[in-house]
């Protein structure tokens, strides 16, 4: 394999953070793991890069100097589909749902664990490549022994019927639609699930949430909570 080959065959992971240190540090982590890692010390570079060198992945800090990391979300959003992970020391839970809800696709604390961090970036970009390409959404989701048709309005655990009210199911599916292992806010699902209107009603998701977990029974562990953020559909491991 010729270096231009080895080359494109390399995913580019754009890590855009101020501080030298990061740099460092996740550089020689990202090659040792066989991505190519791209660097922005601010968000004016970071754009540019993500718009010139389409990434696959972007690791990006919210306290940059010349823009707020929550603006450069949408801005990315605006021009690219690959998995945005916030890296940030901003530990409060608006600022993990203003990232969430922005765009981003995940969201890691400073300082962070290089191992789950990595995880989190194999993750993002699996989900990120097995969507590639489709027209739409899967028609059916599988999550360990729990199958949802989305076309059918049906939920099935190993293999029997398993019957949902109307806002059970909504809830469920609008975890599916996101993806198996990806966050969904509290604030989406309340808005697909019960309108606009009813965005900051996050009893009703505990409530509901807590129906759906009892009937999965065993199952139940597979809907993780984000504390104060949302909810993750995560396959049993």
């Amino acid at each position: 394999m010729n270096k231009a080959t080895a080359s494109l065959a390399t995913p580019r992971v754009l890590v855009v953070d101020d501080e030298p240190q990061i740099h460092r540090f996740l550089g020689p982590a990202l090659i040792a793991s066989g991505y190519e890692p791209l660097r922005a010390e601010n968000a004016t570079e970071g754009l540019h890069l993500a718009a010139v060198r389409s990434p696959g992945a972007i690791l990006l800090d919210l306290g940059l100097p010349d823009l707020d990391g929550q603006e450069v979300i949408p801005r990315l959003r605006a021009f690219t589909a690959a998995p945005i992970i916030v890296l940030s020391a901003r530990d409060g839970e608006k600022a993990k749902v203003a990232a969430l809800d922005a765009g981003a696709d995940d969201y890691v604390e400073k300082p962070f664990v290089l191992g789950e961090l990595l995880a989190r970036l194999r993750a993002a970009m699996r989900r990120a490549a097995a969507a590639e390409g489709r027209d739409a959404p899967a028609a059916v989701v599988q999550a360990g022994p729990l199958t949802i048709d989305l076309a059918a309005r049906t939920v099935m655990l190993d293999g029997v019927p398993l019957r949902l009210t109307p806002r059970e199911y909504d809830l469920l599916a609008a975890m599916a639609h996101a993806g198996a292992g990806r966050v969904v806010t509290q604030r989406q699902l309340l808005e697909a699930v019960w309108g606009p209107g009813h965005a900051e009603n996050a009893q009703y998701l505990r409530v509901y949430v807590g129906h759906l977990r009892q009937k999965l029974g065993e199952a139940a562990n597979l809907i993780r909570t984000e504390p104060g953020v949302g909810y993750r559909l995560v396959p049993p491991e």
